[in-house]
């Protein structure tokens, strides 16, 4: 079964940018929506610290395209 849903086209060249090349963009929503561990609050260790890096470097990039 498929549903469709309505995006802008500001949306959709946003998605556009972030899809990889061999996905669908199915596979782009599912990756977007997976859930994260969240990110606690205090102080981190060198790996937390390195995720948020990571997810914060994810959102730049999205916006700067």
């Amino acid at each position: 079964m498929s549903t469709s849903i309505r995006v802008s086209e500001q949306t959709k060249e946003k998605l556009d940018r972030l899809k990889r090349d061999s996905e669908s963009f199915d596979e782009l929503l599912r990756r977007l929506a997976a859930d994260e561990q969240p990110i606690e609050i205090g102080a981190w260790d060198s790996e937390t610290a390195d995720r948020a890096r990571e997810a914060i470097d994810r959102s730049r990039e999205s916006f700067e395209r």
